[in-house]
């Protein structure tokens, strides 16, 4: 689905167990043991219904609905917004590997089910798989004088990314290495060469040269996020959560931390950046900061800030980074590198960059992956700092 994400309240059912949906509207669902229908949501089931910043109580209004007690709150939320159509599993195997993996829906025309191709983080929700069931000008001039009636029939059967194997038996061929690239975050070019997303491995177990950016990765009881190849056989990566309670002022004394406690074969491989950064300092207004607060296209009006790239330097200082916002910059924009859009910068909380807004506030970037900025002694449970390392196995 296109364009701006609607608002809706996220359903009250958080048992995977339960079939119930979030029945709302003219929507009516089955699954009361009784066989007969039932509404199991507030609101009439319009797009428009729900909008932001609206929290529902159960059982404030007179009814508790189905699958939690009374006095759970539930806040409005947007869906995440489609980066491509719905297409089928042939359409998704055409596409180039760093394209695969995003938010958008496939569908096993083998079978019928349609997948989201990504994990989704807590608190997330997929776009519209249907907008809307119209009946073609066909069909209507097969009905004479009377009136018909069409339904969609839905299950809440929601899974664990540990069961995903169970979709395999009757599925395409293709399937299995696409719920595995799901897990991954990527499709590696050569297949399964690297251990998946959740098995933690030695340096020495991964090929970075095959993984495609946005590659989960476990190692050495970390978990990563590839971001690019870079010359020379070395490849950028961060952190893939936030290490949390973090303010702007404190990120150099924590990314020091960080770094020594990382296992002594991780130490090994990470190559030297600059002993210090001149990261400049640049307003919002001065960077150019679009509408959509996704990219900037000013950086170019401070030398300092567009020149703060991340690299490897001779005789410089083997240590953890936080990313500028030209590396940000460079690596929103470029294509098959970094982060292809808002999701893949966000679903961890707010995180810092190293590139000041002015003498008492720091850039970074918001659960959704969207820039803005904060006060440089701003920490809290949901603010901190995603380490980056520069590697090469090879040096």
């Amino acid at each position: 689905r296109a364009g701006e994400a609607p608002w809706y309240l996220p359903t009250f059912n958080h048992n995977n167990l339960d079939l119930s949906t979030a029945a709302a509207g003219d929507a009516r669902d089955l699954d009361d043991d009784s066989g007969s229908p039932y509404v199991t949501h507030p609101g009439d089931g319009t797009e428009d219904y729900w909008d932001e910043n609206v929290t529902y109580i159960n059982g404030d209004n007179g009814t508790t609905w189905h699958g939690a007690s009374n006095g759970v709150e539930r806040t409005t939320a947007q869906n995440l917004q489609q980066q491509r159509p719905v297409m089928t599993i042939q359409q998704w195997s055409e596409l180039q590997p760093y394209q695969q993996i995003g938010d958008f829906w496939v569908v096993d025309h083998t079978t019928g089910w349609a997948y989201w191709a990504s994990l989704l983080e807590p608190g997330e929700a997929s776009s519209y798989l249907l907008d809307a069931a119209e009946m073609t000008a066909a069909i209507e001039d097969t009905v004479f004088n009377g009136s018909y009636y069409y339904g969609i029939h839905v299950d809440s059967q929601l899974i664990s990314p540990d069961h995903s194997d169970d979709f395999l038996a009757d599925g395409d061929s293709r399937l299995a290495d696409f719920l595995t690239g799901i897990q991954n975050n990527s499709m590696d070019d050569s297949g399964s060469s690297n251990p998946r997303a959740e098995v933690d491995s030695p340096p020495s177990a991964f090929n970075f040269s095959t993984m495609n950016p946005g590659r989960i990765f476990t190692m050495a009881n970390e978990q990563y996020r590839y971001l690019e190849e870079m010359a020379d056989g070395n490849h950028m990566i961060i952190r893939n959560d936030t290490i949390r309670n973090v303010s702007w002022n404190e990120q150099e004394t924590e990314l020091t931390s960080w770094y020594g406690g990382l296992d002594g074969e991780v130490q090994a491989i990470v190559q030297p950046i600059a002993n210090e950064f001149t990261t400049g300092m640049i307003s919002f207004a001065d960077a150019g900061l679009d509408a959509q607060n996704w990219m900037v296209n000013n950086l170019t009006s401070n030398p300092e800030v567009v020149g703060d790239i991340t690299q490897v330097i001779s005789g410089g200082t083997r240590r953890a980074f936080a990313l500028s916002l030209a590396d940000l910059d460079r690596l929103s924009r470029t294509e098959g590198i970094g982060f292809p859009n808002s999701a893949a910068r966000g679903g961890f909380g707010w995180w810092w960059l190293r590139t000041p807004v002015s003498v008492t506030y720091g850039w970074g970037l918001g659960s959704h992956g969207t820039l803005g900025g904060n006060g440089r002694a701003f920490s809290g449970t949901n603010v901190g700092i995603r380490p980056a390392l520069i590697i090469n196995q090879a040096k």
